[in-house]
């Protein structure tokens, strides 16, 4: 929706009937473009100002710089994404796909959004020590894309790993 000259999502809302006066609705609303969460209430019956957006899959090809070129599989049109519109650009691979949000009135990106996990290999890591996992243990690892993480001490080189995208974390070991 269109919310004082900028994009906003809705996150989260509640319409509230008090038993004196008259309803209205409490929201969280996102900003698309700068992701900051805004609260407001809206009394009944407003108009707001409905705005089209669009989901497209698209492949990442290379990173170059703080732009990520990216390339819809449909049309073979690329495009040059930056790279704070990008949800967790660390996890990304060539190849890999994403999905792209487009605002479709003025054809322009707001966002690039990678899988909730992605999967992918340690290339860097310490051998865990044995007997040390009376605890819930965890050593640096580093990535195939050069991201570091949190992996508990029984990963070692080699393995593949699930890592949540949203909050750039170890999930578990990625089944062969």
């Amino acid at each position: 929706m269109e919310f004082n000259g900028e994009l906003y999502s809705i996150v989260e809302f509640l319409h509230v009937k008090p038993g004196k006066g008259n309803a209205f609705v409490r929201t969280k609303l996102r900003n698309m473009r700068t992701g900051k969460i805004l609260q407001n209430t809206f009394p009944a019956g407003v108009k707001i100002n409905v705005q089209r957006v669009e989901r497209r899959p698209m492949q990442f090809l290379y990173a170059d710089g703080d732009d990520y070129n990216f390339m819809n599989n449909e049309t073979f049109e690329q495009i040059s994404i930056p790279k704070d519109l990008i949800n967790a650009p660390q996890f990304l691979r060539e190849g890999d796909i994403a999905e792209v949000l487009y605002h479709t009135e003025s054809d322009s990106v707001l966002s690039a959004e990678l899988p909730a996990s992605v999967v992918l290999e340690v290339t860097y890591t310490e051998p865990g020590e044995k007997g040390n996992t009376a605890t819930n243990a965890m050593k640096e690892a580093t990535l195939e894309t050069g991201a570091v993480i949190r992996v508990p001490l029984f990963i070692n080189i080699g393995d593949k790993v699930k890592v949540n995208t949203a909050e750039g974390v170890y999930s578990e070991r990625a089944k062969e």
